[in-house]
């Protein structure tokens, strides 16, 4: 746990208090071996976020080919109207 609390600029106990909030809420997940406790996320919780984030990502990969789209289609009308060089 020290490792943990060490870049955080916190004090051990406020860092135990923290990592026991997340253990009850389900995100970690801690096993303590003599002195030494270990904790690991707990990947289950996070597959709501992870296939929200993905559906996302979907929609805004869609929006921007869409806008890609728009441009070159607004640059090579532009490019090939009245007045071009061609």
């Amino acid at each position: 746990m020290t490792e943990l609390a060490a870049p955080h600029d916190m004090a051990l106990p406020s860092l135990m208090k923290h990592l026991r909030k997340l253990e009850a809420a389900g995100l970690i997940t801690s096993v303590k071996e003599g002195r030494i406790r270990s904790c690991a996320l707990a990947p289950e919780p996070f597959v709501p976020v992870q296939d929200w984030l993905s559906a996302q990502r979907k929609m805004w990969e869609d929006r921007l080919d869409r806008l890609d789209d728009y441009v070159r289609d607004i640059t090579r009308r532009r490019d090939d109207g009245p007045g071009s060089e061609d």
